[in-house]
């Protein structure tokens, strides 16, 4: 059982990635090897902890994967690695409609980890630590082993909060407005997009006591162990990954539950490669409307089409099923696309949707078996006006998916919705075996 360290928030926005980020830096460039999480369902941090610790970030989200998911990828996960470090996500007890469920505090109790909260200082000084106590008291069961002050305005602002403590504090950072990451619709800038998070490490190390966090991880308590998981052998198929700028959002998870079931993982970027020979395609979600001249003018752009034509098998998620329509349109400017799926995307000006989805596979004729339900995420600021005629495979118990609560265009053994999906075994393994069937064919 590795040391694990749980970097949480009293709030979204109040600086938790840029000191989990850098911390994770500060632990490296100790010689350690940081195994780095998320807690929920994100896609863009973790490539900030990924470019930072040189090993994949994982997500951990009890929603979706289960708290037994949970315990398996993070044991998965953390092998090899001196020490694990995990972001929070929101505030410490923020979960599902105002529960306990997939908040920062769940996954605390769920690996039996200690909490390190980042507290906002701007704007307070004694008051900071009534809110200190109220979180320390809260839930019982989380184990909340000290405090990083962020945002602190001079030492003599620190100071007056030092005189007042409820739960030791690690450090008091100061104020950096300079250092801040940029955001856009869907959240912060990717980590290939700045390195704002790394350079903050000498601020941390020059006002944070890095061996008394070193202590508290080690403090973690045992946690449950993680139950076996399945795997499949049979033909061996290929999977071509679109993975590039433009599509980058993708559950590291599903990867390694399609590989199980034997598939061989093929990436290329649809911005700038031809269409490798595959037997399927998956296009994840990203920034395909921040690249939209460059994927009509690509190769693949027709490639596809004519894959897609041919009957190939392809699985496509939110900015994934966007590239495959007719066109996206933003700001006035019309785009052509692939043209597999019949509707036309445009650009909003504020999300359409955001929130955790409970998808159930209706369609008999589908990548996916009839009766398969899985758990996901959708986030967008796209809509899509679709052809009168179109067939959806998914039906959402919870989500808002393409329309009223459907998801899932499908068409020849085409399935593209807005759900990012987090794979399950049977999923995994229904989508390797109707790419075995379809090839045989």
């Amino acid at each position: 059982m590795i040391p694990a360290i749980i970097i949480a928030g009293t709030h979204s926005g109040c600086g938790k990635t840029t000191i989990a980020g850098a911390l994770m830096s500060a632990l490296v460039n100790r010689g350690l090897t940081v195994q780095p999480f998320k807690v929920g369902p994100d896609f863009i941090d973790p490539t900030h902890h990924t470019a930072i610790c040189g090993r994949g970030s994982r997500n951990l989200d009890p929603y979706m994967m289960g708290e037994d998911g949970v315990i398996a990828t993070f044991a998965r996960a953390s092998a090899g690695a001196d020490i694990a470090v995990i972001e929070g996500v929101m505030g410490l007890f923020d979960g599902l409609e105002g529960e306990d469920t997939g908040s920062t505090a769940h996954v605390a109790k769920i690996l039996g980890c200690p909490v390190i909260l980042v507290v906002d200082a701007k704007g307070a000084s004694r008051s900071v630590n009534a809110m200190v106590k109220g979180f320390a008291t809260f839930d019982p069961e989380v184990t909340l082993g000290g405090v990083i002050f962020n945002r602190v305005g001079s030492p003599r602002h620190g100071e007056m909060i030092s005189a007042s403590l409820v739960k030791p504090a690690f450090g008091c950072v100061p104020w950096e407005r300079e250092r801040s990451i940029e955001s856009r619709h869907l959240g912060l800038q990717m980590a290939h997009e700045s390195s704002a998070i790394e350079e903050f490490r000498d601020i941390l190390e020059d006002n944070c006591d890095i061996d008394a966090i070193l202590a508290i991880g080690a403090s973690r308590v045992s946690g449950r162990r993680p139950a076996a998981e399945s795997g499949s052998v049979g033909d061996s198929i290929s999977i071509g990954v679109a993975y590039d700028a433009a599509f980058n959002f993708y559950y590291a998870d599903n990867f390694e539950r399609l590989r199980r079931q034997g598939a061989e993982l093929v990436f290329f970027s649809p911005l700038t490669d031809r269409l490798p020979e595959v037997d399927a395609l998956y296009f994840g979600g990203g920034y395909p409307e921040l690249h939209t001249a460059e994927l009509e003018q690509a190769p693949c752009r027709d490639a596809v089409t004519r894959a897609a034509d041919a009957g190939m098998p392809i699985y496509a998620e939110c900015g994934g099923l966007t590239y495959l329509t007719e066109s996206i349109e933003m700001d006035g400017t019309r785009t052509r696309m692939c043209g597999v799926i019949p509707a036309e995307t445009v650009k909003m000006g504020r999300f359409q949707a955001l929130g955790y989805v409970d998808a159930r596979c209706t369609a008999h004729d589908c990548l996916f078996p009839a009766g398969t339900t899985y758990r996901g995420h959708e986030f967008h600021y796209t809509r899509l006006n679709v052809a009168p005629d179109v067939r959806y495979a998914l039906e959402l118990e919870r989500g808002s998916g393409i329309e009223d609560g459907k998801d899932g265009i499908h068409l020849n053994n085409v399935l593209a919705g807005y759900t990012h999906a987090y794979f399950t075994d049977r999923q995994a393994s229904g989508l390797v075996e109707t790419i075995r069937r379809v090839h045989r064919a």
